[in-house]
């Protein structure tokens, strides 16, 4: 029998509550720090973009950033400060702001009045506090609910601005979930070549820079620049681009300052402009993947009243540029076909060299092709012989329901595959099997790594050999034992991802599969342990009584045992890496053929371990 339906099943929650019910709506996936999207982060750029934004509309110069290590955030800016009696509305009045004002701010990130009052609601604690004109006034809250105000504005000789402090609340994030420096240190970078002559400080730190994008292009750009970086300046615009010899394409894009790392309507007006230009000047009608061959890019535009795509800001869906209705592709298309013609016409070495690497782009397009026919047919006869694919049913970018949640494991050999391919879900987890260590991949070309049959069968699995576009699975995961063996094919598997398509692991596809070392059981309780402190935790807890079992490799573990480890709380690592120069001289180091520079490496920091376990023993 149904149950009844009604007047007292229509609930309306208040702000707080759905914001601590739906903390993903507004922050995305909570994670532990150890990703640049997780949700601490988005918290602390809700934060920043406020301050930012003062700095855009002409006021203030510095934003001070500290982090203590209990993970207490305090962010100061010298702006204008919040209107001291509207304190309490800019912090808990959910739709409350000046950003609605276009006037007050005009291209401004935040503008729908959330992003403060989500930090507010998923902190433990949180403060805020506004100088103006001599005067200042500060509330506390937990949660959202006022702890404590100061009724009323008291004089205090300071420089105008703000200051918000916040303690995420450990009951809705993880108890791991920490700021990582690096990533902070990152954020702060992109704010400074976005705003020239703004300086931000992160626990004594300093950032500036002088020269915008040219700055990021340089400090982050891996390849070796073939012309020097082109640099276009105008009103709400500015884009840097060069080309390297690395193959693919690399951009990094931005909206009113916010770094926009999925992309969207104005980087994809970008690209089709950069293409319809330089078909213009060469009179040329060069394919646009030759041309855009080892671009490294950068974009950022300022646009009035801009449409995300999700309120964590990372992808643009607007497709105009103000409320006037100028569309982003035309602005950004007559920007560059004004500025960029003019530039070639005026550089004619630059122009020179920007030709022959299409040219070279053409010439390894038209090579490859042949190689790439024979990797299909080869494609082809492995779907139907080959059989060390186990696909599944759901895939990315198709209408299934879990699309998203389809999975491609990658094992070494066939007893791990064999394990994992019994006790996975048919509906969403694939499992490729690799017939030992595949090859080492550094330093070579797309022509040596397309007929090497393996990765051939690896390219056509995962839908990649065109583009990363036609990608099948949302989640790669390298699935290795934990042995040398083991750790070293991994290794040469993220050599090959990394050199061939980081734009997997830029975009968060990758991630490596947790297994555990030890398993711990009596005759009531098994706990599975993936570190000594876990083991020594389980023994505390079991008894000291209780049954250790090391696993040596994946084959060992029986598909009952694989169904908790590959579920729905497995544990991944996402592979990330930070963009920039160093990517390509750690692969140098590790991957090269310097053995002697190696081998000395890590005799000597073996020799340090032995040191410091002697001392140990010693004391």
């Amino acid at each position: 029998m149904a149950a009844n339906y009604t007047e007292a099943d229509i609930k309306s929650l208040d702000w707080r509550e759905h914001i601590r019910l739906r903390p993903g709506m507004y922050i995305g996936k909570l994670g532990d720090g150890s990703s640049p999207d997780d949700g601490i982060y988005v918290l602390l750029k809700e934060v920043l973009d406020n301050a930012i934004d003062e700095h855009i509309m002409g006021y203030g110069k510095e934003v001070r950033i500290d982090i203590d290590d209990e993970g207490r955030v305090e962010v100061r800016d010298f702006g204008r400060g919040i209107p001291l009696g509207k304190l309490y509305d800019c912090a808990a009045q959910i739709n409350t702001g000046a950003k609605y004002d276009s006037e007050a701010f005009k291209k401004s990130v935040g503008l729908n009045g959330v992003g403060i009052k989500a930090v507010n609601a998923l902190s433990d604690f949180f403060e805020i506090q506004a100088w103006r004109e001599g005067q200042t006034k500060a509330i506390e809250f937990s949660r959202g609910e006022v702890t404590e105000e100061m009724k009323t504005p008291r004089k205090e000789a300071a420089d105008s601005g703000t200051r918000l402090a916040f303690e995420v609340d450990r009951s809705i994030f993880p108890e791991r979930a920490k700021f990582r420096d690096p990533i902070v240190e990152r954020m702060c970078r992109y704010y400074s070549y976005l705003n020239p002559g703004l300086t931000l400080v992160f626990n004594g730190k300093k950032f500036k820079s002088k020269n915008g994008l040219l700055d990021l292009l340089s400090e982050e750009m891996e390849g070796e620049s073939l012309y020097g970086p082109i640099h276009l300046v105008g009103k709400d615009i500015e884009i840097a681009f060069t080309h390297t010899v690395e193959g693919g394409e690399e951009y990094y894009s931005f909206v009113n300052g916010q770094n926009t790392t999925q992309g969207g309507t104005h980087l994809a007006a970008f690209r089709e402009a950069l293409v319809n230009v330089i078909r213009g000047f060469y009179k040329k009608q060069y394919d646009p993947s030759d041309i855009r061959a080892g671009i490294e890019a950068a974009i950022c535009v300022r646009i009035e009243e801009p449409v995300f795509e999700s309120q964590t800001k990372t992808k643009l869906g607007s497709a105009t540029v103000s409320p006037e209705g100028e569309t982003l592709r035309t602005f950004i298309g007559n920007f560059l076909k004004e500025h960029l013609d003019n530039y070639l016409h005026k550089h004619p070495p630059a122009a020179e060299a920007l030709q022959k690497r299409i040219l070279a782009a053409e010439k390894e397009r038209k090579d490859l092709k042949g190689v790439k026919k024979l990797a299909r047919e080869r494609a082809k006869q492995a779907k139907v012989h080959n059989k060390k694919l186990r696909d599944c049913r759901a895939h990315l970018g198709t209408k299934h329901k879990l699309a998203s949640a389809s999975t491609l494991f990658i094992t070494e050999g066939d007893s791990a595959s064999g394990s994992i391919t019994k006790s996975r879900d048919v509906e969403t987890q694939a499992v490729f099997s690799l017939r030992g260590k595949p090859l080492n991949t550094f330093g070579l070309g797309k022509k040596v790594v397309y007929q090497n049959e393996e990765f051939a069968l690896l390219q056509a699995a995962l839908g990649i050999e065109d583009s990363i576009e036609g990608l099948r699975y949302n989640k790669v995961v390298v699935a290795t034992d934990a042995d040398v063996d083991g750790m070293h094919i991994r290794l040469l598997l993220l050599t090959f991802f990394l050199q061939f398509f980081p734009e997997i692991i830029r975009e968060g596809h990758l991630h490596i599969l947790q297994t555990p070392l030890f398993r711990v059981r009596n005759k009531k309780q098994t706990v599975y342990c993936y570190d000594e402190a876990e083991k020594e935790e389980a023994l505390s807890k079991l008894g000291k009584t209780a049954e250790i079992t090391r696993f040596k490799g994946l084959g060992e573990i029986s598909p009952d045992e694989f169904k908790f480890m590959i579920g729905p709380d497995m544990r991944l690592d996402p592979v990330e890496f930070e963009e920039g120069k160093g990517v390509k001289e750690l692969l140098a180091f590790y991957m090269g053929k310097n053995t002697p520079d190696r081998q000395e490496f890590i005799i000597n920091n073996l020799r340090e371990d032995v040191d410091r376990q002697v001392d140990e023993e010693a004391a």
